[in-house]
């Protein structure tokens, strides 16, 4: 589990075609902050979780397989590659994002970039089908960052960027036409799930009518 709080910006060393799937080398430059990192640890690349399957002195491999190559954008990555690197959270760490699994909902476009006095906006469209798990104010992950939606509209929506998270992370570096890895907030798709479930015909517990699912994108 991640927070979406970047901690490192890293680059891809390298890239290893293997059998339909990617060895992905990620070269990165605060040795502080993966001292003690180990193979079959878990980490965010760019908003997806992936696990470490060697290291060594500033570096370390990740496998990337066929299902993660169609759900996420790591298959575009090339050496050179910048990627947002996270590793996953520990007990006594502060949260202060939201909760993140890195597992990427769907690869999203930036249709524009206006830049603000203070802040840059990024205006984002998305597959209408995942209309029902974001709200405006809500919490969603950008290429593993914790973002807030500022705007929304039925397959775009809008997120506001600060100058510490466009100088901290890869964010800084997406233009028009770019693509991104979307997580949406695990709460809400728990809910939207179990208002589903609870739609079912002869179960007991319904509280919401099929019309109601329509009508509200379920």
């Amino acid at each position: 589990m991640f927070t979406g709080i970047i901690k490192s910006v890293g680059r891809v060393g390298g890239v290893t075609r293997r059998r339909g799937a990617l060895r992905l080398r990620v070269q990165y430059t605060n040795p502080e902050e993966f001292s003690n990192l180990s193979t079959d640890e878990s980490i965010s690349i760019n908003g997806v979780c992936q696990t470490v399957v060697s290291r060594g002195e500033g570096w370390f491999d990740v496998d990337t397989v066929e299902e993660t190559l169609t759900k996420t954008t790591l298959g575009d990555l090339q050496s050179g590659s910048l990627v947002n690197l996270e590793r996953a959270l520990r007990p006594i760490d502060r949260l202060g994002g939201h909760f993140v699994l890195g597992h990427v909902d769907c690869p999203a476009t930036i249709q524009q970039i206006r830049e603000l006095s203070s802040s840059r906006e990024l205006w984002i469209t998305f597959p209408g089908e995942f209309s029902h798990l974001i709200v405006s104010a809500g919490s969603i992950t950008i290429d593993g960052i914790s973002l807030t939606v500022a705007k929304l509209e039925s397959e775009l929506f809008v997120v506001a960027i600060i100058p510490f998270t466009l100088s901290h992370t890869t964010i800084n570096n997406l233009k028009t036409g770019s693509r991104v890895n979307l997580e949406f907030d695990i709460l809400g798709k728990y809910v939207a799930r179990q208002f589903v479930k609870a739609s079912v015909p002869g179960n007991i517990t319904s509280i919401v009518t099929e019309e109601w699912l329509q009508q509200n994108g379920f």
